[in-house]
């Protein structure tokens, strides 16, 4: 049986078809238009961690339309999302030692995509003005930096080598531990007086940005040679946000670029508005990472 219309219906029933043809046009744009929110994860308590991730989350927001959670993570549970899915990427995978045992436990769940920052360290570091240039010779010069090494937290990587390097060479100091503001808060108090102190340290720190310091040298290579900071994904993120991926591949900054988030942070600039500003300042690095 056929149904018939009468003009009026027909019109009626014209208009109901178009507006559900519309509707579902926009809500299939609307599906078609969102964007997947990407998770990074991150270590709090490194300034280094906070001004990568900041940068990246921010260029992220901004040039590529996606949303981003920042999850802070101590390191270990920080890979540890990343092999499981539950976290994007991480941004502060120190490689080859610092992380070594993570990457070991990981390295069939996660993608590496390169390094975001070259040429990182860990060791101990002096203000340029002290009279010690080596380990080796640190014992002769113990009085100065008053029998001891000012630390960071227990367990901590460089802790642990710090431990090595006392017993590898002999030295006549004792390892304080405190935490990284802690630390940061001694340097400052001795160099503004122009005392001698050896902290436990790394770069990419602010430090660097703010006061002239170099690492002692270590002729028996306890804390081991330069690594990099790298980019580790879920391999996930390759179908999830593919341009994401090829962002992050290109990414990587300089020590005077990252020094200068990092030290706007610690001068008490919130991260990601320093991230923002520098974003703002550097439009051509972005967009060569962008290309």
């Amino acid at each position: 049986m056929t149904a018939s219309f009468t003009p009026r219906k027909r019109r009626e029933f014209l208009t109901q078809t178009l507006s559900l043809s519309a509707l579902a046009m926009s809500g299939g744009a609307a599906f078609a238009q969102a964007k997947p929110t990407i998770k990074i994860g991150f270590v709090d308590g490194w300034s280094d961690s906070v001004a990568t991730t900041n940068l990246a989350a921010a260029i992220i927001r901004s040039k590529l339309g996606m949303n981003v959670e920042l999850v802070p993570l101590a390191a270990g549970i920080m890979w540890q999302g990343v092999a499981r899915g539950d976290i994007d990427a991480t941004l502060s995978a120190w490689l080859p030692v610092t992380h070594e045992a993570y990457l070991a436990n990981f390295k069939d769940k996660v993608q590496i995509l390169g390094s975001n920052y070259p040429g990182a360290k860990i060791g101990l570091i002096v203000p340029e003005y002290v009279k010690a240039t080596s380990l080796a010779d640190l014992n002769s010069h113990r009085a100065d930096f008053d029998n001891r090494i000012v630390g960071i937290d227990a367990g901590a990587g460089v802790m642990k080598k710090t431990e090595e390097a006392i017993k590898a060479y002999s030295l006549e100091m004792r390892l304080q531990p405190s935490s990284g503001p802690a630390m940061a808060a001694e340097l400052d108090r001795a160099y503004r007086a122009n005392k001698s102190i050896a902290v436990t340290g790394w770069i990419p720190h602010w430090m660097f940005a703010k006061y002239k310091l170099r690492f002692l040298a270590d002729p028996k290579n306890i804390y081991g040679a330069e690594e990099h900071v790298d980019s580790v994904i879920n391999p996930g993120l390759n179908t999830k946000a593919p341009t994401v991926v090829a962002f992050l591949k290109k990414l990587s900054w300089k020590p005077e670029e990252i020094g200068a988030v990092m030290l706007a942070v610690e001068g008490g600039a919130k991260p990601d508005a320093a991230a923002e500003k520098w974003i703002a300042d550097n439009p051509a690095r972005v967009a060569g990472w962008l290309a």
